[in-house]
């Protein structure tokens, strides 16, 4: 996305990362309270994570962890996820699932959960909890951090990042000859 800002003359475009931008609203939060909930993960892997975020911004206020079935919610699982999320109270509620999962679940249920705020920030769960490492910050700055997941997860990522990637270059080379055809004014 950053190089087709960039490509598109947006010089000063720059990635937001989610699991820095994470790490950036947590140490945020210690001096203005803000209460979070953490949604997202294998079993297990939304407590690791609040573990590991306490124990790094002794301040933060964690009020719950729901790990999701890997499968859209029932009807009773849906109830509790309310339920769960209005004792809570959060002002920000952090989704760690993949793409597009997580972009669909937040358009779905922003209306039926009581949050102010739905931020998704994909692996940030697995890379904080200590469950996946991340790439080194170079792929990362670079926009390879994909090649890297992809050679570590080949069989969890491959088809995703085989049929997505060259999906989206598609797209965006779509959009490129509409451009010639269409100058901005």
């Amino acid at each position: 996305m950053v190089w087709m800002g960039k490509l598109h003359g947006h010089r000063e475009m720059s990635r937001v990362y989610g699991p820095d931008l994470m790490l950036d609203v947590c140490a945020w939060s210690e001096k203005n309270p803000c209460r979070h909930f953490l949604f997202g993960g294998l079993p297990g892997v939304a407590e690791q994570l609040r573990d590991k975020l306490t124990a790094r911004f002794p301040k933060l206020q964690i009020t719950g962890c729901y790990t999701p079935p890997f499968r859209p919610l029932n009807a009773e699982e849906e109830k509790q996820l309310q339920e769960m999320v209005h004792a809570a109270q959060p002002d920000i509620f952090w989704v760690g699932l993949s793409t597009p999962k997580q972009e669909k679940f937040m358009a779905e249920f922003l209306p039926k959960l009581d949050v102010t705020l739905m931020i998704g920030v994909g692996a940030a769960f697995d890379f904080h909890s200590g469950r996946v490492r991340q790439a080194p910050r170079w792929m990362q700055r670079s926009g390879l951090e994909w090649f890297y997941r992809l050679g570590c997860e080949p069989r969890r990522l491959g088809k995703r990042y085989l049929k997505n990637n060259p999906l989206f270059v598609l797209k965006i080379a779509g959009q490129l000859s509409g451009l010639k055809k269409y100058p901005p004014a």
